[in-house]
């Protein structure tokens, strides 16, 4: 019995997902993610016509989640700002750790895509909120390191549970920033 092709859709997404992750986007052939998925090349093309609109489908939402932190973080009183920048980053950084390792293994490609929006002045923005709005060359630069060093981590394959990553991260980036824990 067939799958419906909202089922086949998510079910192609699902592989893709795990072999982009596992192999990066340019080790990842449409044929192994259509074998991956149980499915014909031909029905994969059916749902997404090339690898790279596969890519942006799974980058959407962590693109959209960016934007809407950014968004919240907006409407903050300024000492309220850098705990939420740094949790909500931590946040979407852990519910998107499969995504962040694709984006990782080829920054330079992967920055461009049109899911994640300007992801450049996002990131800017983030920056600054993590910094307080300061321009202050240290708490710039601890502000930078936390994006990075948040991206990184949740890249790698750490054995540690999720709830325990979440705290260490958002602590150790309080920390770097000069903030306590709340």
């Amino acid at each position: 019995m067939a799958r419906p092709a909202s089922a086949m859709r998510g079910h192609i997404l699902d592989s893709a997902l795990r072999l982009f992750a596992t192999n990066g986007f340019g080790g990842t052939s449409l044929h192994a993610i259509a074998a991956d998925a149980s499915c014909s090349k031909a029905s994969l093309i059916y749902h997404f016509s090339t690898k790279e609109a596969i890519l942006t489908e799974l980058l959407t939402p962590a693109g959209e989640g960016l934007a809407a932190l950014d968004g919240q973080l907006n409407t903050l009183p300024d000492e309220e700002r850098v705990a939420a920048a740094v949790t909500g980053y931590v946040d979407l950084a852990l519910r998107y750790r499969r995504e962040v390792k694709i984006l990782f293994e080829d920054t330079p490609a992967m920055i461009c895509n049109p899911a994640l929006g300007d992801i450049e002045a996002l990131a800017a923005r983030l920056a600054t909120a993590m910094s307080g709005g300061s321009a202050d060359p240290r708490r710039v630069v601890s502000a930078h390191m936390v994006l990075g060093a948040v991206f990184i981590t949740c890249a790698s394959e750490l054995d540690v549970p999720d709830e325990v990553l979440r705290d260490e991260l958002v602590a150790g980036a309080l920390r770097t920033l000069g903030h306590r824990a709340g």
